[in-house]
């Protein structure tokens, strides 16, 4: 099963990976937003492209996205579905110089991902899917193969953790996992890789215990949901996008929905939270 405006999508995650690259490894100058995150001339080429390009795909479905956010919630509250952009997620590594930053679109609906693209501009790389279609990984010039979260660990279990945010009560988390499994593998990506991660079987768990946005989350958790994983809130439920005035997300945990871990994992983050 896919979704009609899948494909088209995809083309347009790679035209925008391609709009970024001439920008990539290159001095930038490089601006502060109201809340202090950075941005420069790739993310706004980017949202340039995605906008105009899922604008003609479909001009009933709205567009949001971190480079044009400023839309007042009365006008937000009244959308059915609408696409969720990150045009360069990871603007911090992309200054760094690292590989680690992606193009990130959803569709979503009634609050919930119908499905989300997660594409790897320099190594070509694209990651699509969505509850009900299943998950891609699509190598540049290759055919895609579905990937799928692994129930169990393999020898070790992974834990998916973030190079730049952490907070106490996560590695309290963190403890209390190697306590449960063992000693840990910590594989630290940036961006919404770590949902990729997961997504196709090479890592266990990614508790995220400190702030993220509805655009930083939404393309790759449909992708995850996909692959036969889930993103909770700390109370259990799905991590939804319904309109809301700020655009932060909860704290959260990403993992397979049939681990037999599950239970424990949620009930200690919520007494850690």
């Amino acid at each position: 099963m896919s979704h009609p405006l899948l494909s088209a999508v995809v083309d347009l995650v790679r035209q925008a990976g391609d709009v970024i690259l001439p920008y990539w490894d290159e001095e930038l100058d490089v601006t502060e937003k109201d809340d202090a995150s950075p941005v420069t001339a790739a993310d706004l080429a980017a949202h340039q492209l995605l906008a105009a390009g899922l604008a003609a795909l479909d001009p009933s479905i709205p567009v949001l996205s971190e480079e044009a956010a400023d839309i007042p919630l009365a006008e937000r509250a009244g959308w059915q579905r609408w696409w969720l952009v990150d045009p360069l997620d990871g603007t911090k590594e992309f200054i760094a110089g690292s590989d680690e930053f992606t193009v990130n679109v959803a569709l979503v609906e009634g609050g919930r991902v119908v499905f989300g693209v997660v594409g790897m501009p320099v190594t070509g790389r694209c990651y699509f899917g969505g509850t009900g279609f299943g998950a891609w990984c699509e190598d540049e010039d290759e055919e895609p193969h579905e990937v799928s979260v692994r129930v169990a660990p393999d020898e070790v279990f992974t834990v998916v953790a973030s190079k730049r945010h952490s907070s106490p009560a996560q590695e309290r988390l963190l403890a209390w996992l190697a306590e449960r499994f063992g000693d840990l593998q910590l594989a630290s990506i940036g961006s919404s890789l770590k949902f990729c991660l997961l997504a196709e079987g090479t890592a266990d768990c990614y508790p995220r215990l400190a702030p993220t946005s509805q655009w930083d989350t939404a393309a790759a958790q449909g992708v995850l949901e996909g692959a036969g994983g889930e993103v909770l809130d700390l109370t259990g439920k799905p991590l939804t996008y319904e309109a809301r005035e700020g655009f932060l997300n909860p704290s959260f945990l990403a993992l397979p929905v049939a681990a037999e871990w599950r239970a424990e994992l949620i009930q200690l983050a919520r007494a850690l939270d």
